[in-house]
């Protein structure tokens, strides 16, 4: 099998499995198809069009999506993935760095900071600020 289409296949896999938690089938398996999507659209933080969401129940009702396929659609929107990107940077931030959960305000600062370089940590001179702050450099000195 082809890289690619390993990938895929594993990815196909994870969220298969993933649906089938417990937890997740609680909160979910007793939903109708547009209760479902919603319910989805509502946990990404992003604004679907009307059209992708019908479009996303649409397929559940006429069984040419799986609930599988649904989640997977709307967890690789490129909207939504944007959206978590800066989330994942800012905590790997503290973790890497400061190697602790970050506080609050500290997140909030530095998500809307990113947020507002469009990703750009660079920009938002991220790695400069938490390599120069004085907790990353106690750190060393210890």
């Amino acid at each position: 099998m082809a890289g690619s289409q390993q990938l895929e296949s594993n990815k196909q896999s994870f969220v298969e499995a993933w649906i089938q938690r417990p937890a997740f089938r609680a909160a979910y398996d007793l939903l109708t198809n547009d209760r479902y999507v919603d319910s989805l659209i509502a946990h990404t933080g992003v604004s679907f069009t009307p059209n992708e969401r019908d479009s996303l129940v649409q397929g559940l009702t006429l069984g040419t999506l799986t609930r599988a396929a649904a989640v997977e659609r709307i967890a690789e929107d490129a909207r939504f993935v944007r959206a978590k990107a800066n989330q994942t940077f800012v905590m790997m931030e503290y973790f890497g760095y400061l190697r602790r959960d970050p506080d609050e305000s500290g997140y909030q600062f530095w998500l809307n900071k990113l947020n507002q370089f469009d990703g750009n940590f660079e920009r938002a001179e991220m790695v400069k600020a938490f390599i120069n702050s004085g907790e990353y450099r106690a750190r060393f000195s210890r």
